[in-house]
């Protein structure tokens, strides 16, 4: 991979502090995003490299690797290992770990592809992740197993709730997985084998992924249940009515009780997230009414409200 200069990506000096990058990482990727660069085709491109920037920068570890080591910085552990063998009075440790190599396809073998959306743009071109720690262990005849890997993967909400493949490129090799509907936010999942090479002949790490599901501007999601708010008139709340609600699949009309209350819950059941792994079972959509009181009022209907008023009295 060609040298990239992670600082002058993010237009820092060497010496900037973590405060320094955070800044400066947050100004470009609001300036590249593509979303706010429609007519741009080169702003995802340039969003990609701010983010790959800041991985490694934002990382002390990571950053550490790369001043020493610069391009080569992903490959820093086998570097050490190379030179404490050396120093041992031991040979070399022959390739490098990482995702080198032709651009075979490559498929997961775990359960629906999975053992336990899409992708983030950097880990499309990169999956730098954080090694586990100790992940390489030593095999017979000085073989090493290679590092565990950890990326990131972002979906929506919607995304989530949907059965769907993908294709991964790491590092020029293809990585075809299935993503099952109803996966969490935080779950973590392994994908035996997709890590770093292992060293002369010792087995490959694992990666490890981890789901990352964007809050939802409609709904918000506890466990396998949906919330959704839905505001009603003062007139439908008092005498009773229908409301149209958003649900996953589309909109759907729901019948509103005479007096409902502001604050009011109402369940529809089966409308909420797909349950993991289990299908054809959903939890449940729960709608939270809000009552709007009307302003603007002519003096005709405030004379009419101030009757029904003295009624009550």
């Amino acid at each position: 991979m060609a040298y990239i200069d992670y600082y002058k990506v993010l237009g820092v000096d060497k010496s900037a502090s973590q405060a320094d990058i955070k800044k400066a990482y947050r100004k470009l990727a609001r300036k590249h995003h593509p979303d706010l660069n429609p007519n741009d085709a080169s702003a995802k491109d340039k969003f990609q490299e701010v983010n790959e920037a800041n991985e490694v920068l934002s990382d002390p570890e990571k950053r550490k690797k790369y001043d020493e080591y610069g391009e080569n910085w992903k490959h820093a552990d086998q570097f050490e290992a190379q030179k404490k063998a050396r120093q041992q009075g031991g040979g070399g440790f022959g390739g490098f770990g990482g995702f080198g190599g032709g651009g075979g396809e490559y498929y997961s073998s775990d359960g629906a592809d999975f053992g336990g959306g899409g992708f983030s743009d950097f880990f499309e071109q990169m999956f730098g992740g954080r090694g586990g720690g100790g992940s390489r262990s030593r095999g017979g005849g000085g073989n090493f197993r290679g590092q565990d890997l950890s990326a990131e993967l972002h979906l929506s909400l919607r995304e989530a709730a949907e059965t769907h493949k993908q294709v991964l490129n790491v590092n020029g090799k293809s990585v075809r997985i299935t993503i099952p509907a109803g996966v969490a936010n935080g779950q973590v999942i392994k994908l035996k084998g997709y890590g770093g090479e292992g060293v002369n002949g010792g087995p490959k790490g694992d990666l490890l992924i981890t789901f990352v599901i964007a809050d939802d501007p409609i709904f918000k999601r506890v466990g396998d249940n949906l919330y959704v708010d839905a505001e009603i008139d003062l007139y439908t709340a008092i005498l009773g009515g229908e409301k149209e609600v958003d649900t996953l699949k589309g909109k759907v009309k729901m019948k509103v009780k005479p007096g409902t209350q502001s604050g009011t819950k109402a369940r529809l059941k089966g409308q909420g997230f797909p349950v993991y792994k289990k299908d054809g079972q959903f939890g449940n959509l729960i709608v939270t009414y809000s009552v709007s009181i009307p302003t603007n009022l002519t003096d005709e209907q405030k004379e009419l409200l101030r009757k029904i008023q003295s009624l009550n009295k």
